[in-house]
């Protein structure tokens, strides 16, 4: 049964090893996890996935190869019945125990294995079908004093003996939208350290090496303290079609402020202008012309774009295009002025990259960056970005 389990989770590309495999057949022999299917999950991932990346592929193979009574492998097995009744008796109120005896367990799974062979397709408000919102004993979002649920959230009723297909577990998986967590550790590889300053802290290998060298005498040796030498510039497109995206560039921007010492950001509309701005309610009469940020700092800094691109070709390619501005020059230019200032760019984009080919903007926008500068803002893009960032230019 566990054969098939391993080869399942390899066949939806999960790096599971035959090594991690027998160390969970170990377990499992040694009684190191309950007889509940929770258990097992949470016991199997332990010992199968190591990179939390995988969580939310993990949960969707392991949901699929246990889906439905009828295909959990060793369903047909002898299982002692005491046993069974036992397990399902912790879930169950004193009158639901009394109504089970009624009822008995073998009918309600004998009933449940015909509704899944007889029924043909979707069912609502009804009182026998696998469905929803009704009061058969089998489905979900309805109300029976015992039943199963088939996937589905809970009615709050509380009553189901048995959930098949429930999913309660946090998405991880690098094709998602990321939290600050998630983006801190992606952000935290493009910093450098550099040794500046006053000698400050104690170089402990130089020390015991010098140590060894004057036969057992102490000689201590200090060394300057190491600080973040990443310097990146940030500019955040806001307003429009980006406030679909205000909580993952809300996470970017929290987590970039974390791990960089040195950040300094900007905020611009579809395109950059000439003039920028820190605070949105004042864009109109506190902005900072584009020329001076380009004058302040120098190439040594990351320039990294957070937009969806998204927006009329107009507003890049010919002046006077912008909503909100009479631009005297097209936004195309100004991104070529920043690209020739900063040779280390990227441009994280929150849209779906399988809609990126048929937004005409974007593909314009891409060919501004050039080399494949542009990547999506997920977990898996966003570590593909600061791979970009990190190579010496």
């Amino acid at each position: 049964m566990l054969i098939d389990f391993f080869l399942h989770l390899r066949q939806h590309t999960l790096p599971v090893s035959t090594k991690e495999f027998l160390t969970l057949l170990d377990g499992l022999r040694q009684h190191v996890c309950g007889h509940s299917i929770d258990d097992f999950y949470h016991f199997s991932r332990t010992c199968l996935i190591k990179d939390e990346a995988h969580y939310d592929r993990f949960d969707r193979a392991f949901g699929s190869y246990f889906k439905g009574v009828t295909e959990i492998p060793g369903l047909d097995a002898d299982l002692p019945e005491a046993w069974l009744r036992a397990l399902m008796k912790k879930h169950l109120t004193p009158e639901e125990k009394a109504a089970l005896e009624k009822l008995g367990w073998d009918k309600l799974m004998d009933e449940f294995r015909k509704r899944l062979d007889e029924q043909q397709g979707r069912h609502q408000g009804g009182n026998k079908w696998v469905g929803t919102g009704g009061s058969s004993p089998f489905g979900n979002a309805g109300y029976h004093p015992e039943g199963i649920r088939v996937g589905g959230e809970s009615a709050g009723n509380r009553t189901a003996i048995k959930v098949w297909d429930k999913r309660e577990y946090r998405n991880l998986d690098d094709s998602v939208e990321i939290g600050t967590r998630n983006i801190k550790v992606a952000l935290r590889r493009l910093r450098r350290f550099a040794r500046e300053g006053a000698a400050e802290e104690l170089d402990l290998d130089t020390t015991v090496a010098a140590t060894a060298r004057n036969a057992g005498w102490l000689d201590l040796h200090m060394r300057p303290e190491r600080h973040n030498a990443v310097k990146a510039l940030m500019f955040f497109d806001v307003g429009g079609s980006m406030d679909d995206h205000i909580k993952v560039c809300e996470e970017l921007f929290s987590a970039a402020r974390t791990e960089f010492k040195h950040l300094e950001y900007y905020y611009f509309h579809n395109c950059v202008y000439e003039h920028v701005w820190k605070d949105a309610h004042r864009r109109h009469s506190d902005r900072t012309a584009l020329l001076d940020v380009l004058h302040t700092y120098g190439p040594d800094y990351k320039l990294i774009f957070v937009g969806d691109a998204t927006m009329s070709p107009y507003e890049i390619l010919h002046p006077h295009g912008a909503i909100e501005t009479m631009n005297a020059e097209p936004g195309a230019a100004w991104l070529r002025r920043l690209l020739d200032a900063y040779p280390a760019a990227a441009w994280l984009n929150p849209e779906p990259q399988r809609l990126w080919e048929y937004r005409q903007s974007i593909r314009i926008v891409q060919d501004i960056m050039g080399a494949e500068r542009m990547y999506p803002l997920t977990l898996s893009g966003l570590t593909a970005a600061i791979s970009a960032l990190s190579k010496k230019r």
